[in-house]
């Protein structure tokens, strides 16, 4: 079986070849899960995309991604948006 840090580079590199040319700054570790009886690790990655409007570039916003990684081999099984939660107490 993989480890955290084996699981968090296999999301990281399949995040790279995937958003390569489209400017991501910014990759930041955000959440790690073992789930379904320790057979997929869940890895969030959050990132920074340039954002314009016509020729007027804006403040980059922070996006969030969560990989299913095979916690046996290290495949990336998908990548999903993650969307934030907000509660208020």
């Amino acid at each position: 079986m993989i480890d955290v840090k084996q699981a968090a580079e296999s999301a990281s590199v399949f995040f790279y070849d995937l958003y390569r040319d489209k400017g991501a700054s910014g990759v930041r570790l955000e959440e790690v899960e073992l789930v379904e009886d320790d057979k997929f690790w869940l890895i969030t990655l959050s990132f920074l995309l340039p954002q314009a409007i016509g020729m007027i570039p804006l403040k980059p916003s922070r996006e969030y991604k969560t990989f299913k990684v095979d916690a046996q081999t290290g495949q990336v099984i998908s990548m999903k948006i993650r969307e934030l939660e907000y509660g208020i107490s």
